[in-house]
């Protein structure tokens, strides 16, 4: 499938059938996702894959009763971790273990170390959530790649998710995408002209 195919045809998946996504094609997606770009390549998010009904069925009533939560196959819950300095070190390791010299990638290591911790915990939640939509991007088109059907949603309580969810502090319920294969039919895409988007600077 053409990426303009892929941009075309994804949309908003209302309702899903009871079919179970493959594990295989939800791992695809995975890898997918893990290869999002995010600034300094620091990557402040986790995936919370969740499978079971039971799960999905609790976390309903918090997500406003939209039907995807209870009838997807999988639903990503996209967090934002703003343990960040724990990514900076985590990311220097794994630069080390991949080739790299101490000596080589410390000026790279300082500035992001640097850049870190002049941040307040309402600055780390704010970045960490925009690199995290970065990551939903390639969900959203990768799942439509693979042959089923997405839908970002910010219809939900994060406070209520991170409860049921059992989630630490730092890891930050952002955006939630429910995965399947949709039995609504997408309506013609509508939106706005060019011209209503684009500033030209001349």
């Amino acid at each position: 499938m053409e990426f303009k195919q892929i941009v075309m045809e994804r949309y908003a998946t209302k309702a899903f059938d009871s079919k179970k996504l493959p594990e295989t094609k939800v791992n695809e997606l995975l890898e997918l996702i893990r290869y999002a770009p995010s600034s300094f390549n620091i990557q402040p998010w986790k995936i919370i894959v969740v499978r079971d009904q039971t799960t999905k069925d609790k976390l309903a009533p918090v997500s406003w009763n939209q039907p995807q939560i209870s009838n997807c196959s999988h639903l990503f819950v996209f967090c934002a971790n703003m343990n960040i300095k724990e990514n900076i070190d985590l990311l220097e390791q794994t630069m080390l273990s991949k080739g790299a010299s101490k000596e080589s990638i410390k000026g790279y290591v300082d500035i992001m170390i640097n850049f870190e911790k002049h941040m307040s915990n309402e600055q780390k939640l704010s970045w960490a959530q925009k690199q995290t939509y970065i990551a939903l991007g390639n969900a959203l088109n990768g799942a439509k790649y693979l042959g089923f059907d997405s839908c970002p949603m910010e219809g939900f309580n994060p406070q209520e998710y991170s409860k049921i969810l059992n989630l630490p502090k730092n890891i930050v319920p952002t955006v939630v995408c429910p995965l399947g294969y949709g039995t609504d039919k997408p309506k013609p895409k509508l939106r706005f002209e060019m011209k209503d988007l684009k500033i030209d600077f001349q």
